[in-house]
């Protein structure tokens, strides 16, 4: 009987360690998200600034070829 309670005891303890160590594992994992989710909104507002700079000078040279294209209709 006294062995049976010391087994139940450990078995008690082995499974509060258990819970315990997925319990860490899920807030890390959760932790883990988070970051990941923060690098890619960095990451994508990165993308954006790069797109916008590019139609800009997209653009600049739409205006630059339009004079150039009056220019030599002008000839």
């Amino acid at each position: 009987m006294m062995s049976q309670n010391r087994q139940e005891d450990k078995d008690r303890e082995r499974a509060r360690n258990d819970y315990m160590i997925n319990l860490k594992a899920e807030l890390e994992i959760r932790e883990l998200h988070e970051k990941i989710d923060h690098l890619i909104i960095r990451k994508e507002q990165e993308l954006i600034e790069v797109q916008r700079d590019q139609v800009e000078k997209l653009h600049d040279l739409l205006k630059r070829m339009e004079k150039i294209e009056a220019a030599f209709k002008n000839k």
